[in-house]
């Protein structure tokens, strides 16, 4: 589960958000099968779209983290979970969106790491109201 300003995310969904306001960020990870996994390490990447199959993650000055934007997942047993928080703050107006990955960090597997991506969520940065 993702909840960006205290709402529940999914791909469909916009949220708003004021320049230069701290907008809170958690991610929830369950286990729902039967055994223990991870470790992991969970990172969120902020970028802007630009409808023509180009994505920019150069936006130091436009966003910045308020704490990490990578942690470590040592695991996850089942039927639980682990939560994460943060928070982004804006620094411009625009269309942003959030790419958030986790990334397996098993090195004792014969096989190739895995990704798991999740949908971006879309995060849209306006003007203070005055």
């Amino acid at each position: 589960d993702i909840l960006v300003d205290g709402q529940l995310c999914d791909c469909d969904v916009v949220v708003n958000c004021q320049v230069g306001d701290p907008v809170p960020l958690q991610v929830k990870l369950t286990n729902w099968s039967k055994h223990s996994v991870g470790p992991f390490t969970l990172t969120m990447m902020p970028y802007q779209d630009y409808q023509n199959g180009v994505h920019n993650y150069d936006l130091q000055d436009a966003i910045t983290f308020v704490g990490s934007n990578t942690f470590y997942i040592d695991s996850v047993k089942p039927t639980k979970d682990s939560v994460y928080f943060g928070a982004l703050l804006f620094l411009y107006t625009g269309d942003f969106y959030l790419n958030i990955k986790f990334h397996e960090d098993n090195c004792s597997r014969e096989l190739p790491l895995s990704w798991l991506c999740l949908p971006s969520v879309h995060i849209r940065a306006t003007e203070p109201v005055v």
